[in-house]
């Protein structure tokens, strides 16, 4: 990552790296040394452009974050309170500062320094990080991108597959944020253009060549990554370096598979198409896997637009490694590149021949390193210029508000980082090649991508040809220009020109088979009659039931005992009745559903579970008036009686009739048909109409449960004549766990299992009210009957 300083210094300065005790060793991309003499060229041309900030000389400090979350905080934390300590041979007149960064080549080192930076308001302009900028503005304002929409390039590829007609395509994607978004977008965007996706691979970020390869021994065929199996010609690759070095592990390791198993016949000829995140570390695939770059033949490529920059070709024929002092880089550079010693390399020892600092880097092959400016590189030149256009014109505008003031020159200035956000949002101009550099709203460029075709040699270099262009200033769904002069490279492997597959989607109501050449109508799925949850639930039903009718004639039969008495039995027969409505109104549930059904099952459960909730709250607040009422002197004695406990069951019931009535009303529940929950499946449901209204009535009978057990825990330690109220207390318990635990688990399933679970509910928190309450009276009717009688309550009271 790289820093642009503002201070008067007549030289370019490079810090050292830092320490590298507490890091792992790194690995050295040769590669990626271009973007250093990016910007090195970049600030030299703006210090010899006389137009731009005159009188003013820029200098920078580069730091290297290793790709480590931990070296990037470190480093970031470094340039904003150590860098002034690398200013030689000049003494400023005021303390050095940061203006701006140009930095995050990845989208996690560019969120990372976000972080820190963010907090400073101090500009930072990404030239690689591809996440939706939108991400980072709404975490860090400071945030600039010198790189085009991602979401644009996803239209892109879309577009380049219909040109060719490929309609059947596969995708592989790195395991993490981006390759989340990538997925997510493309597989929508593919979906609506008529194209399939065969497979979808899913590539580690984090995973180690032994490893991987490891675990592809172990599991042999069962588990062969898709691309190696798929019949589709054209597999989109998105994600940053993990994706190549994982295709060719991969190819690398069937290779010698197939040598030893002859009869698996796994092909890995392709058409690769690549986002502009990748970029082909390609040495560094030969280096690992012993294969050569071959694989990636005929590749098409998008790539961050980029032209061709005047003398930036001459200036890489000048770099040696004694150009620059300050440079804590070129010799690791030269010595991983040339493979020769060099002073001050770590990396010397490994080599044996001396470097003579006669070496070129035109001699190197595309892999080590590129003479013509990279996409990547374009953008740190245009980043640079950006911060210096938007400097001047912060130079510009303090001129004009201090021409009327005594005024000695520039050095009087002091310019604050958050000062230029204003220009850089606004910020348009020229570069050297003749491109419009300007940021949009999200602040990122707006300017489009190149369509490139790869292609190898036998020496393991590759060019890149430009075949093609995305510009998003062409009308909407032609922003794709193909040049149909430019001869296109395929994959060896393939025809000269692949062929074009068709892609037959299959209606909602079929599913294709594993050889994606057939359509096989899907299975219904819904809780049929014959259905091992079906019996086992309704032989539930009808026992619970049945056991509900037995307990309600036996309190009919000693409905003259003492304990039926003191338990006011009028409600004690409307719960049982709501209790037995309720085991049977889980029969609804089962079967096809109808329009019958759809409108009875929800609005019956919750209608008779809140009759048996009232009568729960009313037998409370009878018990809890009727201790109050025996002390002397009470006016409670008014309240007592049959009208109050009736009242409350009526006023609590009718209001949940008026919630169900309101849903009836506006949106009532209706058969439907869910084809997209499940693949091999069309899921029978019942459509609720309103969610809101269902869980409107889960939400007030939630509430009367709440209500009851309140009253009822407080009314616990009432004198044992009244103790229906501990019974009470955990029955409400009971059934509040039971309904608590049931909206994750109805959220989380699908199909008949969903009803299932609500069948499960409904009998479990009714059994557990009967159970609660009337085991311990039935125990004393049938079982203990010389407790039944009213001395033995008078005594026990006493």
């Amino acid at each position: 990552m790289a820093s642009l300083m503002h201070y008067f210094s007549p030289e370019i300065v490079f810090n050292k790296h830092p320490s590298k005790a507490s890091i792992p060793t790194p690995t050295l991309v040769t590669k990626f040394y271009q973007h250093i003499l990016a910007l090195v060229f970049a600030v030299d041309e703006i210090n010899e452009n006389p137009r731009i900030l005159p009188n003013v000389t820029l200098g920078l400090h580069i730091y290297d974050s290793y790709t480590d979350s931990r070296m990037t905080y470190r480093t970031t934390m470094d340039l904003l309170f150590k860098s002034h300590h690398f200013i030689p041979n000049y003494k400023c007149g005021t303390q050095e500062k940061v203006i701006g960064v140009v930095g995050g080549f990845s989208s996690d080192t560019s969120s990372r320094m976000a972080d820190i930076l963010g907090l400073f308001k101090i500009p930072q302009i990404s030239y690689g990080s591809f996440q939706p900028a939108v991400n980072y503005q709404t975490k860090s304002p400071s945030f600039y991108r010198m790189v085009p929409s991602e979401d644009f390039q996803y239209r892109g590829i879309v577009q380049l597959l219909l040109h060719f007609g490929w309609k059947w395509v596969g995708l592989i994607a790195q395991d993490d944020e981006g390759g989340e978004h990538f997925l997510q977008i493309i597989e929508s965007m593919l979906s609506k253009s008529g194209i399939c996706s065969e497979f979808t691979d899913i590539v580690p970020t984090n995973a180690r060549y032994s490893k991987s390869l490891f675990h592809m021994w172990v599991n042999r065929v069962r588990n062969l990554p898709g691309f190696l199996v798929s019949k589709a010609n054209a597999v989109i690759v998105s994600g940053e370096s993990a994706p190549v070095t994982w295709l060719a592990n991969t190819v690398a390791t069937f290779k010698v598979y197939q040598q030893n198993y002859p009869l698996y016949k796994l092909s890995a000829a392709k058409v690769w198409i690549t986002t502009a995140q990748i970029d082909f570390k390609f040495f560094k695939v030969q280096m690992v896997t012993g294969l050569s770059t071959q694989m990636f033949h005929g590749a098409l490529s998008f790539t961050i637009h980029t032209k061709e920059i005047q003398d930036f070709y001459d200036f890489l024929r000048k770099v040696n490694p004694s150009w620059a002092d300050g440079d804590g880089f070129i010799s690791d550079f030269w010595a991983e590149s040339f493979r020769c010693s060099a002073s001050d390399s770590g990396i010397s020892k490994f080599f044996g021949s001396e470097c003579t600092e006669e070496e070129m880097l035109e001699s190197l092959a595309t892999p080590f390193f590129e003479m013509h400016m990279t996409g990547h590189s374009y953008s740190i030149y245009n980043a640079v210029h950006a911060l210096a256009h938007a400097l001047h014109a912060w130079y510009l505008v303090r001129a004009s508000n201090r021409r009327t003031e005594a005024w000695g020159g520039l050095s009087s200035w002091n310019v604050e980082p958050w000062q230029l956000h204003s220009f850089l949002q606004q910020i348009s101009f020229n570069n050297s090649a003749g491109d419009l550099i300007a940021l949009n709203e999200h602040g990122e460029l707006a300017e489009g991508f190149d369509v490139t075709n790869v292609v190898t040699f036998p020496n393991n270099s590759y060019i890149r040809m430009k075949v093609g262009m995305l510009d998003p200033h062409n009308p909407p769904g032609k922003e794709l220009t193909v040049d149909e002069d430019s001869p296109l490279e395929w994959h060896r492997g393939l025809a000269q020109v692949p062929k074009k597959e068709t892609c037959l989607r299959c209606p909602g109501d079929q599913y294709s088979n594993k050889a994606k050449d057939q359509c096989i109508p899907k299975t219904p799925n819904f809780l049929s009659f014959d259905d091992i949850l079906t019996i086992v639930s309704t032989s539930f039903a009808l026992l619970f039931s049945l056991i509900t009718a037995l307990v309600l004639g036996i309190f009919i039969k000693h409905r003259d005992t003492a304990i039926v008495k003191a338990n006011n039995r009028s409600l004690t027969y409307i719960l049982l009745i709501s209790l037995l409505l309720c085991f049977l109104c889980s029969l609804l549930f089962i079967g096809m559903p109808n329009e019958a059904t759809c409108l009875l099952r929800q609005t019956a459960f919750g209608t008779i579970f809140s009759v048996a909730l009232s009568s729960i709250l009313a037998k409370t607040i009878s018990v809890v008036l009727a201790f109050m009422a025996t002390k002397p002197g009470s006016r409670m004695r008014k309240w007592l009686g049959q009208k109050l406990a009736y009242s409350i069951v009526l006023f609590s019931s009718l209001i949940q009739v008026g919630i169900c009535a309101v849903w009836l009303a506006t949106s009532p529940p209706k058969p439907d048909l869910d084809m997209d929950s499940m693949a091999e499946e069309i899921v029978l449901l019942c459509n609720e109409g309103s969610a809101t209204m269902l869980y409107c009535v889960l939400g007030y009978l939630g509430f009367l449960a709440i209500v009851s057990f309140t009253v009822a825990f407080l009314a616990r330690k009432l004198p044992d004549s009244f103790n229906e109220a501990k019974f009470i207390t955990f029955s409400m318990l009971v059934f509040c766990s039971v309904w608590l635990s049931f909206v994750p688990t109805y959220l989380s399933t699908r199909g008949k299992h969903m009803v299932a679970v609500e069948i499960f509910s409904i009998l479990s928190s009714s059994a557990g009210l009967l159970s609660c309450i009337f085991s311990p009276k039935c125990y004393i009717i049938l079982l203990r009957p010389e407790l039944n009688n009213k001395e033995q309550l008078i005594r026990r009271n006493t």
